[in-house]
């Protein structure tokens, strides 16, 4: 039998690092996983091989102790929001910003081998840098050797503008460095969906705000980019984000003209208001109860297919953290949305364990 990761993580999210761990193809068992929300554990549970027995809903009530030397690998991302430049930025004084000493108090009590901690990089500047003299107390106090930098995912093959602290510690004496970055190779447009559903569409005022120079000047809106804005876990609600303008098919075919009617009515007709074929109307004819059976040319209303715009759908969220479609979506889109925006990147992880050769803290080696 293979010698086997033994892997434990806590905010632990849909599971980025078990995502990594599985692209990678590295051996590896979940010892726990941890995390408050009920329908992040809908979405792990649907993907990963875990049990009530291995889950914990509360990071207060894990003993590190119980587990000790029994974690090749602890991985965790706090909440950022304490940290986050768009958040209040209370900090340490913030509940949340105080999980950061749980994931501490577990290191000190399991004693793993490697961990890797990921926030947002205001964690650095926070309070004119004095939250991070702290916590690189902390962490100094741990006795491991550990290391930290600021990573992007577009510096690791997928297109997204995300900036993320990562602290990694090794409980043994060993230098370590931060993978160098790579050529990217493909664009936001290249993890599009061919035919994403029509709901995903935005209605015309929508519109009207994505398109606004003010709010693309000021980096709210992104139209048709190359490298996705950093993705946010509530884009489901507002105009904010990423937006695609595209003309093309999709699933909408079935509300468009055949070939033979649209050249039909393309023609020149008699100039009777209701006999005439015309397209785009500004003021258009009197609906038909016979519309739903055919197109009825001449007095029927016809468009054309002007530009339409759409947000991401949740997939493509998903593959622009670097998800790949075998993850399963069993929540909603509204949750879906939330659980992509609060992940850590699955390339970066990856480009992040080959660096520390994680094959090699595999139990027996």
């Amino acid at each position: 039998m293979k010698n086997k990761v033994r892997l434990a993580t806590v905010f632990s999210g849909i599971g980025a690092i078990e995502h990594s761990m599985k692209r990678l193809g590295i051996p590896h068992e979940l010892v726990f996983a941890c995390d408050t929300d009920r329908f992040v554990k809908e979405s792990f549970f649907a993907n990963y091989d875990i049990d009530d027995e291995r889950w914990f809903d509360d990071i207060h009530d894990i003993d590190g102790k119980k587990y000790r030397n029994k974690v090749d690998l602890f991985v965790g991302g706090s909440p950022c929001q304490s940290f986050s430049m768009v958040g209040k930025r209370k900090g340490l004084e913030d509940p949340r910003g105080l999980l950061i000493y749980e994931f501490s108090r577990i290191v000190r009590e399991m004693q793993p081998r490697v961990f890797i901690y990921e926030n947002v990089k205001g964690l650095l500047n926070h309070g004119k840098s004095e939250t991070w003299k702290k916590l690189d107390g902390e962490f100094r106090k741990l006795g491991y050797s550990y290391f930290y930098s600021v990573l992007n995912s577009k510096d690791y093959g997928i297109p997204q503008n995300r900036e993320r602290l990562f602290i990694v510690g090794f409980r043994d004496k060993r230098v370590f460095k931060f993978p160098e970055p790579v050529r990217l190779k493909r664009t936001m447009h290249d993890l599009l969906e061919d035919k994403p559903n029509v709901k995903y569409y935005l209605p015309e005022k929508g519109i009207k705000f994505v398109t606004n120079p003010k709010n693309i000047k000021k980096r709210y809106t992104q139209l048709n980019g190359d490298i996705a804005l950093c993705q946010k876990a509530n884009q489901q609600f507002n105009w904010h984000g990423d937006f695609v303008s595209n003309g093309g098919k999709e699933n909408l075919e079935k509300y468009f003209l055949s070939k033979k009617v649209a050249d039909y009515v393309t023609k020149s007709g008699t100039k009777n208001f209701y006999s005439k074929p015309e397209l785009d109307l500004e003021v258009a004819r009197p609906l038909l109860s016979t519309m739903h059976k055919m197109h009825r040319a001449g007095v029927d209303n016809y468009i054309t297919r002007g530009k339409r715009i759409r947000k991401l759908t949740p997939r493509e969220c998903l593959r622009l953290m670097g998800f790949t479609d075998s993850f399963k979506i069993v929540v909603s889109d509204t949750q879906m949305y939330r659980q992509a925006g609060n992940s850590i990147v699955v390339d970066v992880l990856i480009h992040l364990l080959n660096a520390i050769e994680i094959q090699n803290y595999a139990t027996g080696n």
